[in-house]
């Protein structure tokens, strides 16, 4: 037995050692986009922005928009068949901050067969932006409930400008409020960059695609190359999986993304506490795994033995006897606590680290429930729609 246990908590230690020193050093947080931006203004640029049911925060994000630092700047909103007062509230906060000539209000159409809800919404937009504003190079795509400081799209052009950029996004701060928010958002945010580790997003040479869909600038021609929002029109991961369209229809080598994180731009949007992250998560995990019961066990093996299994052989030391498994089990916790520190100290939750073997336990259980929702015949229910349950194409790592 003691063998057992031992070979159980070594395979944890080892894997930790290889993610933290080989996976493109995923847990840092050093690739930001907070510095003041250069002068690469020139380019003119069409916000995007799909709205469903967003009145208690268009106001704030839509007044970010109207009132950055940018001299061509125009902002479609694609009021998606809200069934509250987002449009006039749109409308009302671009007249207070003196911006209204700059805003178009969209009503979308209903939503056709076969087309997810957000990037049916966004398929709209750019018809609209493309009307209105033919002469735009770049598209910002926000989402209604992101707020960014005065001068983050001039950042955006700027990096997009310097490094010949045909996608740039930001992982904006999202809302924490209360415990569970506090644990599970940086984590969330973690493992997204575990997945996609932004170094190798940002190399050309590497096929890793992925995109934040809270904020994306994308060159319009890179857009209409890789088939605008009709090519993906199916797709739950809206942005990474458009990441992994510009990548693969860009340049010769593919299509130049930059993803990083930023301070600059917060999201607004309350998630309710541990029922409303797992909404979150459980709308679109299992597609991440593209509907693969194979995949879904692996998964689940792979977190129980890198989350749970440190943990739980030094807490039942005592019952078991193996000194050696619970030594190796106390340096496999000392190593995830490690992996999350960075990123929960950005949160200002340092003291929460040693706690992510609880979020990715709580992770894997949301993870079983997408799958479940799928098997079932449900796709991702989000704000009163249920998408269809289709194969999705995501992000290449």
């Amino acid at each position: 037995m003691n063998v057992f246990l031992t070979v159980i908590a070594t395979v944890p230690v080892a894997a930790w050692v290889f993610l933290l020193f080989a996976r493109g050093r995923f847990h840092t947080t050093r690739l930001r986009s907070d510095a003041p931006p250069g002068d690469h203004v020139g380019a003119a640029v069409v916000a995007v922005i799909p709205a469903r049911n967003e009145v208690d925060v268009i106001a704030r994000c839509l007044t970010s928009v109207l009132t950055q630092d940018y001299p061509d700047l125009d902002v479609v909103l694609v009021d998606d068949q809200s069934d509250d007062c987002t449009a006039e509230a749109a409308r009302d906060a671009a007249e207070a901050c003196g911006q209204a000539h700059r805003l178009t209000v969209v009503r979308a159409a209903p939503r056709p067969d076969g087309w997810a809800g957000k990037v049916w919404a966004m398929a709209q937009g750019l018809d609209e932006a493309d009307r209105r504003f033919p002469g735009a190079a770049y598209v910002w795509l926000t989402d209604a409930d992101v707020a960014h400081d005065q001068v983050n799209l001039r950042r955006l052009v700027d990096t997009a400008t310097t490094h010949d950029l045909d996608l740039m996004s930001q992982m904006v701060m999202l809302a924490t409020k209360g415990f569970w928010e506090r644990l599970l958002v940086p984590a969330f945010v973690l493992f997204f960059a575990k997945l996609f580790p932004f170094a190798w997003v940002n190399d050309p040479a590497n096929r890793t695609a992925a995109a934040a869909g809270g904020c994306v600038l994308v060159r319009r021609a890179a857009l209409r190359r890789a088939g605008d929002f009709e090519s993906m029109k199916d797709a739950l991961i809206d942005d990474c999986t458009l990441a992994a369209r510009i990548k693969s229809e860009g340049h010769e080598n593919g299509g130049r993304l930059r993803l990083t994180l930023t301070t600059k731009a917060h999201s607004a949007r309350p998630y309710g506490g541990l029922r409303g992250v797992w909404r979150m998560v459980a709308r679109s995990a299992y597609t991440q795994l593209n509907h693969s019961p194979l995949l879904l066990l692996g998964t689940i093996v792979g977190m129980l033995l890198l989350y749970a299994a440190p943990p739980v052989l030094l807490l039942t030391t005592p019952w078991h006897g193996a000194a050696t498994a619970g030594a190796l089990g106390a340096l496999g916790w000392l190593l995830i606590a490690a992996a999350a520190w960075p990123m929960f100290r950005l949160y200002r939750v340092a003291q929460l680290a040693p706690l992510l073997p609880l979020a990715g336990l709580l992770y894997t259980l949301m993870t079983l429930d997408s799958a479940a929702q799928h098997w079932r015949g449900r796709g991702g229910a989000w704000k009163g729609r249920t998408a269809p349950a289709v194969d999705a194409p995501r992000g290449e790592g």
